[in-house]
């Protein structure tokens, strides 16, 4: 898994940007969370492209699983879609559900995922 650790407005957040598996499952939520705790960390970044397209049919209930694994270890996550265009309208429904809360929320560019991490 290809990440950083970056340190901003004061905070410190894992940003994931690539990996050769898609994430995919609860164990690989876990293990997500795993390297935050390795890090002592609580905050994460992960781009669209190291999720795999299940993710994103809602009908798996990969989604729902995934998100309430991190929630449920208090890891404050923002998910980037670069191209808003290639979620259907079922996940953009879920998107604004989930953007009403403070634990997780989905962004279509990074400066307001930053913006968002800023005020956390």
């Amino acid at each position: 898994m290809d990440y950083k650790v970056i340190e901003k407005y004061g905070k410190k957040y894992i940003e994931v940007k690539s990996s050769s598996v898609k994430i995919n499952s609860e164990q690989d939520a876990l293990d997500l969370i795993s390297l935050c705790f390795e890090h002592g960390i609580n905050i994460m970044v992960i781009n669209d492209t190291v999720l795999s397209d299940d993710f994103f049919n809602l009908k798996t209930g990969i989604a729902g699983a995934i998100i309430q694994k991190l929630v449920n270890y208090s890891i404050k996550t923002g998910i980037v879609i670069l191209n808003e265009r290639d979620v259907n309208e079922r996940f953009k429904e879920f998107a604004l559900e989930a953007n009403k809360g403070n634990n997780f929320r989905i962004f279509y560019n990074s400066s307001d995922t930053e913006k968002w991490i800023s005020i956390l």
